[in-house]
């Protein structure tokens, strides 16, 4: 019950957050001097009745003050417009979304997967030549602009025709097996999880080595020691657990990060997730796009923090106690 009641608080915390985000871009969007439906009239395909639906679900002749409202009474019932090529901007969304968070997912189970373990073992082998090694790597992988390695990951693969360029899937995908359709997303996938996993785990396993030599060196692990417990026993028993903690809180910015980053690796692929998407439709001044995938984004980000509290808190019960005597964490 009291768990209930902690996410149920933190749900409630992030409503405020979503409402000044929207009003923030909603307002430096509409003050700027683009004509809303600008691109939509420009379009032969789109009708004077669609046109004249838009002006009257945006309230366009009406105060800006009127507009954000009427914005955001349509955001919430799912009316969320149409795009600059006549498309409805929410089938657009739901095309893309999907996608952004199976790369995502997948760059951050590899990322802890790989990344956890290689803190550990460098903290453990601290100053010896596996520790030097995974620092010089780790260096590089944080100097590297994710965009820049994109570049040479494509040319790569353009030279060497290993892996296929652009999209998610084949032009062929629906006519092949269950396992050939497994195989062909994998393909597509190589090049940017490859981008954002080596750029992400480089922090990882850097702030892990650091988490875990700082809780090494504490007091109590100094007394575990001189009990007589086995080394097995106080790395992965003791000092791990208190180690792993920061970690999780940083999870909900490694999401954020990733969606951030994803963008240009996106991009340079012409991976069909949300952060092209945004891209895409600031350089066409597509603003219900654009307002939309920002604010999607912005759900996204917020959910990612709530599954990493949720997850500390399981982990950590005195999280939820700290919470509730100050009223919940920001």
């Amino acid at each position: 019950m009291e768990s209930i009641r902690y996410i149920s608080k933190r749900i409630l915390q992030v409503i405020p957050l979503l409402i000044i985000v929207s009003m923030i871009s909603f307002f430096i969007i509409r003050l700027s001097p683009i004509d809303p439906l600008a691109e939509l009239r420009l379009n032969p395909s789109i009708s004077e009745e669609t046109l004249q639906k838009e002006i009257q679900r945006l309230n366009l002749d009406k105060p800006i003050i009127v507009q954000y409202l009427s914005w955001g009474k349509s955001f919430l019932k799912g009316d969320l417009g149409y795009t600059s090529a006549g498309e409805k901007v929410s089938v657009k969304l739901k095309e893309r979304i999907p996608n952004t968070l199976l790369l995502t997912v997948i760059v951050i189970f590899l990322t802890w997967s790989v990344g956890i373990p290689l803190g550990i073992f460098a903290a453990i082998k601290k100053e010896t030549a596996f520790d030097r090694l995974l620092t010089i790597l780790s260096s590089i992988g944080m100097a590297i602009p994710s965009f820049f390695f994109a570049i040479l990951l494509l040319i790569f693969a353009v030279k060497t025709g290993w892996f296929p360029v652009g999209g998610l899937t084949s032009y062929n995908y629906n006519e092949m097996s269950f396992w050939g359709k497994i195989v062909d997303l994998a393909k597509h996938l190589v090049l940017p999880v490859t981008v954002l996993f080596a750029i992400s785990l480089s922090g990882l396993q850097r702030q892990m080595r650091a988490n875990m030599l700082e809780v090494l060196d504490s007091d109590y692990i100094k007394f575990a020691r001189a009990k007589g417990l086995s080394e097995f026993k106080v790395i992965f028993k003791h000092a791990l657990r208190n180690a792993i903690n920061p970690m999780i809180t940083l999870l909900g910015f490694e999401f954020a990060g990733l969606l951030s980053g994803a963008a240009l690796t996106e991009y340079v692929f012409q991976y069909p997730g949300l952060g092209r998407l945004i891209l895409e439709a600031v350089m066409k001044s597509d603003i219900n796009l654009v307002m939309a995938s920002l604010m999607m984004g912005t759900i996204m980000l917020v959910l990612g923090n709530l599954i990493a509290d949720i997850l500390l808190m399981l982990t950590d019960p005195r999280t939820k106690g700290k919470s509730d005597k100050s009223g919940g964490a920001v």
